[in-house]
């Protein structure tokens, strides 16, 4: 079903495509995220890892510098090693950033452990090696003592220096009056009760929910240390949200592009042969490729090319036979009124009256054949569908033909009584009576007519003679229009070669086709016009289609 319909295919592309990049969009995010996740532990563990670097290189000895290790793990809840720099396996980018007095930071995702390693200033044979498995208000309520620590070797300068190591922070760090603090009075209580407080502010603005550490310095009664707002890791911000959306709409496009290139290129080749057409060029046919609805305008168009063209060629044709044809019987006529107008013999004038009633008629009989042709070479002609008895109609042309006296033998063998066939009746009795109008003017002396239905269900009618029957090579020409295989002996038999031409269009309507051959019982041609013996509506009006089921017999 897909194959032969090119919107579903399309339908069906965009599903696929939409899925397709909608995965891609959150592959994209978690690997986006990843990385943003390990820079944002990195740069909230930069400063703090300074600051213990220096805390431990300021112990005079290696056992002062073991005993602040433990007080440290101690004050943040969390086991800190002092481990030799050569069992710590690490990646140049982490020994890049040791020398850089940065932290490195390890996530194990599946169980939610950080693994920082700090490097120490004066002792690069050993790391700090700590295991963060669970951060609490408590830990973070620590972090500032290991500042305030660090600022007890500056005092009266801790502005001073707080500036010199905000850069391995990324966030402010400031010592700030507390009555500037948005503060309530149970918080102030609880920092002059030297307790550190924490402040959550949700924001509208990009930075979203940010966490502030306030705690107080022992050496002021109004200042206090305030670390932060730092803000809360936020897993789509709008950069991210909106430059993956961009992405995505970018890769959607892409791919609706590439869906409808295909289907765009068939249509230019269609514009581009109809644009030829409309110039007179019906040379030009199209590719076609598949079953799908491009395909069938391919065809279609191939098949109305066709017919257009071979109605022109028809036309030309049909022009030329017609002023051939027409000459004769009008020259005779102009021959016998130009004697009639000299002679005053009673007999002869009325000898020569009824050679210009002759060719009158045979005027008039040859503009029916015209008409008839004309009718069913250059349209589609409404054809009124019915139960036919095959044999009452083949019966009536045989005593047509018998009443015109022809002196020809005529047997209608084995046609059943009551078989019925679906045809339109008027075009069949014309079929036949062509097919055996044409005997009658070769045969010697016997015609056969039959008629039935075969195996593939195909109803079928047989006209066969005595004569000298058709030369192979000629068999197929014989069903052009004005076609005359012996021209001398077509005159004499008053035929125009426009009836097997006929009988051919009818075929091609009736969805059929006509041959000849050789009969096998008289010798002579043999002409079997099939057609199906049942169509899918039964008495009605059947409308042929036309184009793609046109065959070469016209």
């Amino acid at each position: 079903m897909f194959k032969h319909n090119i919107f579903l295919r399309i339908y069906a592309g965009l599903v696929i495509l939409v899925l397709l990049v909608t995965l891609f969009g959150y592959l994209l995010v978690q690997i986006i995220n990843y990385q943003r996740a390990q820079v944002y532990r990195e740069s909230l563990t930069d400063g703090m890892a300074y600051i213990m670097s220096e805390g431990v290189a300021r112990q005079p000895n290696m056992q002062q510098k073991l005993d602040w290790i433990s007080d440290a793990s101690d004050l943040l809840e969390l086991p800190i090693y002092y481990v030799e720099a050569e069992k710590v396996d690490l990646t140049r980018a982490e020994k890049r950033r040791i020398e850089q007095r940065k932290a490195v930071v390890r996530w194990d995702a599946q169980t939610s452990v950080a693994y920082i390693v700090i490097g120490l200033r004066d002792d690069p044979d050993h790391f700090l090696y700590i295991k963060a498995d669970n951060i609490t208000e408590r830990q973070m309520k620590a972090l500032p003592v290991f500042i305030l620590d660090y600022l007890v070797y500056y005092p009266g300068q801790e502005k001073q220096y707080l500036a010199k190591i905000q850069d391995y922070f990324s966030y402010p760090i400031t010592i700030q009056d507390v009555q500037s603090l948005p503060l309530d009075s149970e918080q102030i209580g609880r920092l002059r009760l030297d307790h550190s407080i924490i402040l959550y502010r949700d924001s509208a603005t990009i930075r979203g929910t940010t966490i502030s550490i306030v705690s107080p310095i022992p050496s002021s009664v109004s200042e206090v240390l305030v670390m932060g707002p730092v803000p809360l890791f936020n897993w789509m911000p709008f950069k991210l949200a909106a430059g993956i959306t961009l992405l995505s709409m970018f890769v959607l496009s892409l791919g609706v592009y590439g869906l409808l290139v295909p289907m765009q290129r068939k249509l230019r080749e269609v514009s581009y042969a109809l644009n030829k057409m409309k110039s007179g060029n019906m040379s030009v046919r199209l590719a076609i490729d598949g079953k799908d609805e491009m395909a069938l305008l391919a065809s279609s168009y191939n098949a109305m090319s066709d017919h257009i063209q071979r109605l022109i060629e028809a036309q030309r044709e049909l022009m030329r036979a017609v002023s051939h044809e027409l000459r004769t019987p009008v020259a005779r006529i102009r021959f016998a009124l130009e004697m009639l107008v000299d002679e005053d013999d009673y007999e002869y004038r009325q000898q020569q009256m009824e050679q210009i009633d002759k060719d009158i008629e045979a005027l008039n009989k040859l503009i029916d054949e015209i008409m008839t042709y004309a009718k069913l070479e250059q349209g589609t002609p409404s054809l009124d569908f019915e139960r036919v008895n095959l044999r009452d109609v083949l019966e009536q042309v045989a005593i047509e033909t018998e009443a015109l006296k022809t002196g020809k033998q005529i047997e209608l063998y084995q046609v059943p009584m009551d078989l019925e066939v679906e045809a339109e009746r008027r075009y069949l009795h014309r079929v036949v009576q062509n097919l055996v109008g044409n005997a009658v003017r070769y045969c010697d002396e016997k015609i056969i007519i039959s008629g039935g239905v075969d195996a593939n269900k195909q109803a079928y009618i047989c006209v066969e003679d005595d004569g000298p029957g058709i030369p192979l090579e000629d068999r197929k020409r014989v069903f052009e229009a004005f076609s005359r295989l012996d021209d001398s002996r077509t005159r004499a038999s008053g035929g125009y070669g426009l009836g097997l031409s006929i009988v051919s269009r009818i075929a091609f309507w009736f969805g059929g086709k006509i041959e000849v051959d050789e009969s096998p019982r008289l010798g002579g041609a043999r002409f079997t016009m099939s057609w199906p013996a049942q169509r899918f509506k039964k008495k009605s009006r059947y409308k042929a289609e036309e184009g793609n089921k046109e065959q070469s017999t016209s």
